[in-house]
């Protein structure tokens, strides 16, 4: 374990505290799989934490969340507690205790509920150890009871089968298709950081195959037919047909409709490439099964690459043709950088002249 995490343990130790690492690190540290966000669940009250770590506040004081960093590590520290019963994927209340077991039990699933200690000892009373060797996503407690209280909790399953390639257990599946409904209640910014880790998944084909077998494509509105995994998410969006409710940048839409428009073509070409710049062009051949290489090359060689690179400026054009609109001036511009681009004129200024002395404007 790195000095840092048993330091920030043995802080809260030593003032005479319980403190335990719990679930996703050392669920990770148990598949050999590197982390950096730590939660640690204590029998600390707020304000012990806040004394102990000379804060001036808690950042979280209704759920009993101390968040800390240190070093390359983000740390939330967090009251043992009893939650009371969920409104809108939120307890209640909640009632801070001093039973670790009890605390354990409050938590979604069994891979998620192991605990280590300062010395690097596993404690696991709720079989999550077995659960990760059998390569199992199982609720614990009451699996109905726990997918209703936060509907969330059925992508997250979802979620991990896919990252972890794991099964889902059959109580959680049959549940899921009972239940699945409840996701309609998720806002759409959670549904998307769910879909954005299962379609960045090396497994994303499988787990998008698990969304479905669950019923629930027509739930998140989204549908697909083939999917080619790239290692982008605005090239696996743009392969996707989905709610125009779900939240994503300017940059985020550009970019998805610009790859979309260029799988519609179905290849890359000079005039894709001009369009569009080489990046989205390099995510659609990944796409379209078109060797990137290729790609370079063939922007490498293109005779423009932008407006401003054409032979002739707009000024000249309008000199040349004596065009007082400017409407007409792009327009012969633009028919100008489709020949060019379609490599039936060299970009030349004399070429271009010469086409439209001739008659060909």
């Amino acid at each position: 374990m790195n000095q840092q995490i048993t330091k920030i343990l043995n802080k809260i130790e030593n003032n005479g505290f319980e403190a335990y690492i719990v679930g996703g690190y050392v669920r990770d540290y148990l598949l050999g799989i590197s982390s950096t966000d730590i939660d640690i669940c204590t029998n600390a009250l707020p304000k012990d934490l806040i004394n102990i770590f000379n804060a001036n506040s808690f950042n979280n004081p209704t759920y009993g969340s101390f968040r800390l960093r240190a070093s390359k590590y983000t740390f939330d520290i967090t009251t043992y507690r009893k939650e009371g019963k969920y409104h809108n994927r939120r307890p209640t209340e909640i009632q801070y205790i001093h039973n670790l077991l009890e605390d354990l039990q409050r938590r979604d699933f069994t891979i998620n509920a192991i605990c280590m200690t300062s010395s690097g000892e596993i404690i696991d009373p709720l079989g999550g150890r077995t659960d990760l060797q059998n390569r199992l996503i199982k609720c614990i407690g009451d699996t109905k009871t726990k997918l209703k209280e936060d509907p969330l909790r059925i992508l997250r399953a979802v979620r991990f089968c896919t990252i972890l390639n794991f099964n889902l257990d059959p109580l959680i599946a049959k549940e899921i298709k009972k239940n699945g409904h409840l996701i309609k209640n998720l806002s759409y910014q959670r549904k998307r950081e769910e879909l954005d880790r299962i379609l960045l998944s090396p497994n994303v084909k499988d787990g998008l195959n698990l969304l479905k077998s669950l019923n629930l494509y027509d739930l998140l509105e989204i549908s697909h037919h083939n999917l080619v995994p790239v290692n982008n998410l605005c090239a696996m969006y743009a392969q996707l047909t989905i709610s125009n409710q779900y939240p994503f940048t300017k940059l985020e839409k550009n970019t998805i409709n610009n790859i979309k428009n260029i799988l519609k073509i179905g290849t890359i070409n000079n005039h894709t490439l001009y369009k569009y710049g080489l990046y989205i062009n390099q995510l659609s051949a990944k796409i379209l099964n078109i060797d990137v290489k290729n790609v370079n090359s063939m922007y490498e060689s293109l005779p423009l690459k932008s407006p401003q690179e054409l032979a002739l400026s707009h000024n000249s054009l309008a000199t040349l043709t004596n065009l007082n609109q400017q409407k007409k001036v792009k327009e012969l511009s633009e028919k100008l950088i489709n020949l060019v681009l379609d490599e039936k004129l060299p970009n030349t200024r004399e070429a271009l002249t010469e086409y439209i002395t001739q008659g060909g404007e």
